[in-house]
């Protein structure tokens, strides 16, 4: 079987966006609520607080995203929502009215579309909120309620509000405020695919979807892919699946998943033993223990060989998300970490994907700590910041970057070395982990071109026939050409 992915996002940079958290808007006419007791912007962020970003605030901010090289963004859900993150989905066909609604986000994404920037949602389907009508209902009117079979009622009666009664419906991750589709109702089936169909027409271009994993239903996703690629053919549809996705990955259903399988070891590489473990326990990624530079290289080729190269083409790459903590503070502030790393994330196959206030130094703790208001320009990183303009930059220049074979080429003590290879063009990334200068003498029979151009970074090069002898300081990386 031939598995066709979007090409657009093979060539996409990526720029996650948690919509409360990234800008509120200028204009005072803008907005729903304008006597809102909003949250303090550079307060501690809370579970329940709201700090008033909305989508009009975005569109006055776009000027700022493409000056990253940003072409494509990933929103956290948007949809009507009692919760500030706005998984617990009221109504699928309303834009949160906090955020502007749906007359905002038309404007939005026309204007994204201007600038060659696709936009892809968050499509919440395997679960809705205790406050979606259709749950209500339920609430209100028990077995009479024409949706009972709609979600999972395992008794009566039912306590969404109170934690000394049994629930009497199966809520996602037990959380009562989160009911569960009954997926096998081919009503409800047949209305998520209407939903993922309505937004694909309003002109979204593609569908991140969260924990599609618990949709066990025979044949949902595959129908899902054929209904939104009926529509749009270059619909991206990316699944949130932490660990090996070979069963979705077969061509049938999505077209690359959150590649944590990448982030974890690129962290453990790079962070080394700066990882602050408190900051990564419990989770669903490997971020510790440290790696040296042939175990990350045995991680990258496992992974690498792990799906079809088509897929591997459109694997959303992160170092972090809403999800996790940021990785300034999982590397317990060390900057050097976050740059190597960005250098490996952005010299990766796959789309990269920046979350918002990462290429700024925007640090942050497990949730909700994670989710800060976007910090002031007074408080940028400038390092950080142009390590990731000039990376981007890069990436963009060179389609080896983007689309090139990945051989790794040299990988011993803390000295990691590999080339990205697309026709006559050849790119040497090297990254150097240790606290003291790493020499390799690297083998390059396999190169066509002498490299001895600096990209990025810095680094010595001796070429000696097929040998290239590449010296590269404590703690930085380079690229060649």
């Amino acid at each position: 079987m031939q598995i066709h992915t979007p090409d657009w996002v093979k060539h996409a940079v990526f720029y996650q966006i948690f919509p409360d958290r990234f800008a509120r808007s200028k204009q005072p006419h803008q907005g729903l609520l304008h006597q809102a007791t909003w949250e303090d912007w550079d307060a501690m962020p809370t579970l329940q607080g709201y700090k008033g970003g909305d989508l009009w605030g975005i569109l006055e901010n776009l000027d700022y995203i493409q000056s990253l090289g940003i072409n494509a963004i990933y929103f956290t859900p948007i949809f009507q929502s009692a919760s500030n993150h706005r998984y617990h989905t009221h109504d699928y066909y309303q834009v949160d009215p906090m955020l502007g609604g749906n007359e905002a986000f038309k404007e939005l994404l026309d204007a994204a579309h201007q600038r060659n920037i696709k936009v892809v949602l968050d499509g919440v389907f395997n679960h809705a909120s205790r406050g979606f009508f259709f749950f209500h209902d339920i609430l209100e009117n028990g077995l009479h309620s024409p949706w009972v079979n709609w979600f999972k009622i395992e008794g009566w009666p039912l306590a969404p509000y109170t934690g000394e009664l049994p629930a009497n419906y199966v809520g996602w991750a037990g959380n009562r405020a989160l009911p569960v589709f009954n997926h096998d109702n081919l009503a409800v089936k047949e209305y998520i695919m209407e939903i993922a169909e309505y937004w694909i027409k309003f002109g979204i271009d593609g569908w991140r979807l969260d924990v599609p994993f618990e949709i066990k239903t025979p044949g949902f996703w595959q129908e899902f892919r054929h209904r939104v690629k009926a529509i749009n053919p270059d619909a991206y549809i990316v699944g949130e699946v932490w660990r090996d996705s070979r069963q979705w990955l077969d061509g049938t259903q999505f077209d690359g998943v959150m590649n944590y399988l990448f982030t974890g070891p690129t962290i453990a590489f790079t962070a080394g033993d700066r990882v602050v473990l408190e900051q990564v326990r419990n989770r669903d990624y490997k971020t510790h223990p440290p790696l040296f530079a042939a175990e990350y290289a045995a991680k990258i080729q496992e992974l690498l060989a792990m799906y079809p190269w088509e897929i591997q083409l459109t694997q959303l790459n992160l170092l972090a998300s809403h999800d996790t903590a940021r990785l300034i503070t999982i590397a317990g502030g060390d900057i050097g970490s976050v740059k190597l790393a960005t250098l490996l994330l952005l010299t990766f196959p796959g789309a990269p994907s920046i979350y918002y206030g990462d290429e700024v130094g925007l640090a942050g703790g497990l949730d909700p700590d994670c989710r800060r208001g976007f910090p002031l320009e007074t408080d940028w990183n400038q390092d950080i910041l142009h390590t990731h303009t000039h990376l981007i930059s890069l990436r963009h220049q060179y389609p080896a970057l983007r689309v090139g074979d990945y051989q790794v080429l040299y990988a011993q003590g803390s000295l990691y070395v590999f080339a990205r290879t697309w026709e006559m063009e050849e790119l040497i990334i090297a990254v150097n982990v240790g606290t003291a200068s790493a020499i390799g003498d690297v083998d390059c029979t396999n190169l066509q071109n002498q490299p001895h151009r600096v990209l990025f970074g810095q680094g010595q090069v001796d070429w000696n026939g097929e040998i290239l002898r590449l010296t590269v300081p404590a703690r930085t990386g380079c690229i060649l050409a």
